[in-house]
Formats: structure tokens, sequence, C-alpha cells
């Protein structure tokens, strides 16, 4: 890349990264969904948002010149301009069930630039930064950015795609559902099966505790249980029709450990599904925007949270097919099959125990 290229390239780059922050602002005051609903000026979405009103003109004005908003006037004075979303921008920063809902990312970028100077000090020590110091922004963007894929995709075309699994918990079957997190993967697969019981594990006592209400508010509480706890560390456990694993082995300090727990839950005929990252086969040099994103997350989330237990293999959010397979052998499976289901930034495995 030339110079004026990178140049323009890192240029372009603070543009967007302007407005990733300035959608969390919009987002965290609620002003997206006051301007989806009715055009206001500047006092009355500040009014309506609990926002200083000189802050929040130069936000609609900000979001406006980006392209983001839209101005009934232009030529208006300040104080008389109305400003309103566009609908066809609400799925994207209004609509938590959409599957184009972009603000959990921004969330995301947010709660870790809050971390630089812990990240700083890791990068000198080795140490880490773990998940809990990221703070409930960070968590709550991690659960919603993948809510609606869990809610809406999941139990309708991905788990039926696996014959087994997806009979076993059409006749009430029972999943263990490990790095649950907020829990939205576990209550979309016990909506998707009314009869099946699912069992969520996380080590995050905060999204313990929001799995919980969550499954509450769904009504389904009664199906769907969370544990504080540990899986490796099970003494005696039950056993699964499904153990699934969703965008959580590369964050894992002892992945071999949790995937051999894995093993050990599944029935003999259970299925073992973990969803991670779809990066390339091998590390290239240049790479595409996905592989671009996942790097970025590892520098700032994966990694440093990985690192921050002693003892780490810290994976990082790149983690290739060839590591999964590692790994998964390690643990004692014979093989790890990649599922045929597209989606541009998850790849899914299915962990094969032996070759009979």
């Amino acid at each position: 890349m030339k110079s004026d290229e990178l140049a323009d390239h890192l240029f372009t780059a603070v543009l967007g990264t302007f407005d990733v922050l300035a959608v969390h602002i919009g987002s965290t005051f609620g002003l997206y969904d006051l301007l989806a609903a009715q055009p206001r000026t500047s006092a009355e979405a500040a009014a309506a948002a609990g926002m200083a009103e000189r802050y929040c003109r130069e936000w609609l004005e900000q979001q406006t010149v980006a392209g983001l908003v839209e101005v009934d006037d232009p030529a208006l004075p300040a104080h008389e301009r109305r400003y309103t979303l566009p609908a066809e921008h609400v799925p994207v920063l209004c609509d938590r069930d959409s599957l184009s809902y972009f603000t959990p990312f921004a969330r995301i970028v947010a709660a870790a630039a809050v971390q630089l100077p812990a990240l700083l000090a890791a990068y000198r020590t080795g140490g880490g930064v773990g998940w809990h110091e990221y703070g409930e922004v960070m968590r709550t963007g991690q659960a919603d950015a993948n809510r609606p894929l869990f809610l809406h995709v999941l139990g309708t075309d991905w788990l039926p795609a696996l014959p087994e699994a997806h009979g076993a918990l059409t006749s009430g079957g029972r999943v263990a559902d490990i790095g649950c997190g907020d829990g939205w993967s576990s209550i979309g697969i016990a909506l998707a099966y009314p009869t099946a019981e699912v069992d969520g594990f996380d080590l995050d006592p905060a999204s313990i505790e929001a799995a919980r209400a969550n499954a509450a508010a769904h009504g389904i509480g009664d199906r769907v249980r969370f544990h504080h706890t540990d899986v490796a560390e099970l003494a005696t456990p039950d056993r699964y029709d499904l153990v699934t694993a969703f965008e959580c082995v590369h964050d894992m300090p002892d992945p071999v450990g949790v995937l051999r727990a894995a093993r050990t839950l599944a029935k003999p005929d259970g299925t073992v599904l973990v969803m991670d990252e779809r990066v390339p086969e091998t590390f290239s040099g240049p790479g595409d925007s996905v592989e671009q994103l996942m790097y970025g997350m590892s520098l700032l989330i994966c990694l440093p949270d990985g690192l921050s237990h002693p003892g780490s293999v810290g994976t990082g959010t790149v983690m290739r097919p060839d590591t999964l397979r590692r790994y998964a052998r390690e643990a004692g499976f014979a093989r790890v099959d990649v599922l045929d289901i597209e989606h541009d930034l998850f790849r899914l495995y299915r962990l094969i125990p032996s070759e009979g």
C-alpha cells in the first residue's frame, strides 16, 4: 500500500471510529428510538433523552453529516431544525431482533477503548485484562450482538441441519450450553424446541444472573437453568443429547480441558457442536474484512481476557480450524467436521468422539 493510500485508509478508519463511538452515545441515551418514533428538535430530543441540549444538538448535527440521521430543513436556525431516523436505518440502530442490528458492536468497541490503559500495561507485562474488568457495557454488547442470531437462526436453520440432535431435541432431549453468557443461545434452543431442557454453564456471575432473568422474561425458566460453574470441574456430570460451545472456545485458558468435559457430557450418541470465528485456514498476510475484524477483537478483548488466567494457552479470537482440530484431538475426539452452514462471521464444527 502506497503512503498516500495508507493515509487515506487510516483517515477513513478515524472517521469510522468517531461514527461508532457516536452510535454508542446515541444508543445509550435512546436517541435512535426517539428519532424513529417522530421528528424532534434538539431541545425535544434532549429533554426526552435526559441529555444536555448543547451536546444533543452537536450529536444530531454529527449524525446528519455522517448520513445516519436526516434533518427536515438544514437552512433553519439550529433550534428549529427537526431530525428523524430514516425507516431503513431502524433495523440497524434500533431493532434488537434484527439480524442487521449494529449498536451492540459499537458498545463493544466503546468498552474496549475504556480499557486502553490496562491493555497497554498487559502488553508490557504479558498479563491480561479479565472479562469482568470490561464491565456491563462489554457483556451486554457481546450478548446483544449474537442475540438475533441465536433467537432466529440457531433453532430454525442450524440445528435442523444436525438430524440426530434435531430429532432428540424435538422429542424432549437435553442440552448443555457451555459458555452461555447472557443465555441467548440456551433460550433460542429452548424456544425452538418446546419440550427440550437446557443447562447453561458460564464462569461469569453477572452473565449467569442476566441469563436467568432473560429466561424468566421469556417464560421458560422451568426448562432453562443456568449454572455458575466450570464444566471441566463437574464431579458427576449429567449426560446430554447436545453439547454446545458458541463463540467461546477461543477465549478459554484451557480449551482442551473444556472440550474433554464436553465429550464426557455428551451421551454416546450425542452431538458436540462448536461455533467459532470464520477465519481463513492459514495466515497469509493481508486479509479480508472478517479476518481484520477478528484480529481487532483479539488485540483489544479476547487475547487479553484469555491471558488474564494463569497457565492460559492464549488462543485469541483468530482460532483457525487446525487449532480447533488439535484441541479436539488432544481432548479425545476422533475428528472435527466443518458443517455445511454459511455465515459471514461464524463457522460451525461437529466434534466426533470416535470413528465408529
